[in-house]
């Protein structure tokens, strides 16, 4: 993995808190975190994460690339199992 990217779409702020959290998380990692609008998101994403009700846009414009949908909270679970899944060079699902 190479590139995580963290879609945005309102700009309210949680996304930002969320990619800062995962740069953060991942810094020893080499992984690029991005935070690119949802409509320009990067075709040579390995993985992106979203807010719930962004997933199936994603999902649409960028078939075959996990999609992880989250309520944009810095710490839920989801993002957790994600980090832990990218230290252990683990795949991450569809």
């Amino acid at each position: 993995m190479k590139k995580l990217i963290v879609a945005c779409n309102a700009g309210m702020g949680s996304s930002v808190m969320l990619d800062s959290t995962l740069r953060k998380q991942l810094a020893k990692s080499g992984i690029a975190v991005e935070h690119p609008p949802v409509a320009t998101i990067p075709r040579d994403a390995d993985v992106v994460a979203t807010q719930t009700g962004l997933a199936d846009r994603v999902r649409g414009d960028l078939p075959g690339i996990p999609v992880v949908p989250v309520q944009l909270f810095p710490g839920v679970p989801k993002i957790a199992r994600l980090v832990k899944a990218i230290e252990n060079g683990e795949t991450v699902e569809l």
